[in-house]
């Protein structure tokens, strides 16, 4: 966990094959599970955010390889410590709404 910008950079690239300007995120966790650092980039520069937990770990990410793909709203439960095996996401409806005027 001591790599900025240009370190987590290089890890990206080398490691994971990516591009680190594309616009994902990016999420590092140490060995305990207790403090990640977040990688993006948007149009400006790099984001870098770190977190580190007082209580408790992250969750194992649910992985294949060297990456995951989470949604939004996995990413959110995941910070927020939600056990995501065990969250079922109800039906809904995704359509376009309509306007009514």
């Amino acid at each position: 966990m001591r790599k900025a910008y240009n370190g987590l950079c290089g890890e990206v690239r080398s490691y994971m094959g990516q591009d680190p300007q594309s616009g994902s995120l990016f999420v590092f966790v140490n060995r305990p599970r207790n403090r990640m650092k977040i990688l993006v980039w948007d149009r400006h520069g790099f984001w870098l955010f770190c977190r580190r937990l007082e209580a408790g770990r992250f969750q194992q990410f649910p992985t294949t390889g060297t990456s995951c793909s989470l949604g939004y709203e996995q990413m959110v439960m995941w910070l927020e410590g939600i056990d995501l095996e065990q969250v079922r996401r109800r039906k809904r409806y995704l359509g376009i709404m309509k306007d009514n005027a």
